[in-house]
C-alpha cells in the first residue's frame, strides 16, 4: 500500500511558477512509476506527465512540454512537478499517482493503483 500526499498548490498569475510535491509512504517507492494528472471543472482527468521507476525516463503531455518538469528523489520518497510559464488553462486540481513497475501506458489513469487527494492550482490572467 502506498499513500500519496500532494502539496504546493496555490494561486499564481499567468507567467508565474509553482512547484508541486508529492510525498509517498512505504519502502518500495523506487519501484513505482509516478504520474501527475489534473482535472479542471467540468472536464475529464488528463495526463500531465510521468517519470518511470526503471530509468527515470520522463514523459509529458504536449500541452505542458517545455514548461513543466518532473523529478524524483527516491531517497526521500518524493516526486516533484515544477511548473513554469503557467497559463490560465493550467488551472485544475493536480493529482499524483503511482503505478508499480510500469514502463508503458503512462498516460492512462486507470493503470495507476494509488492516488493522492489532489492540490488546487489556480492561474489568474
Amino acid at each position: 500500500q502506498v499513500q500519496l500526499v500532494e502539496s504546493g498548490g496555490g494561486l499564481v498569475q499567468a507567467g508565474g511558477s509553482l512547484r508541486l510535491s508529492c510525498a509517498a509512504s512505504g519502502r518500495t517507492f523506487a519501484s513505482y512509476t509516478m504520474g501527475w494528472f489534473r482535472q479542471a471543472p467540468g472536464k475529464e482527468r488528463e495526463f500531465v506527465g510521468a517519470i518511470t521507476w526503471s530509468f527515470g525516463h520522463r514523459y509529458y503531455a504536449d500541452s505542458v512540454k517545455g514548461r513543466f518538469t518532473i523529478s524524483r528523489v527516491n531517497a526521500k520518497n518524493t516526486v516533484n512537478l515544477q511548473m513554469n510559464n503557467l497559463k490560465p488553462e493550467d488551472t485544475a486540481v493536480y493529482y499524483c499517482a503511482a503505478s508499480q513497475n510500469r514502463d508503458s501506458g503512462l498516460e492512462y489513469s486507470n493503470l495507476y493503483q494509488f492516488w493522492g487527494q489532489g492540490t488546487q492550482v489556480t492561474v489568474s490572467s
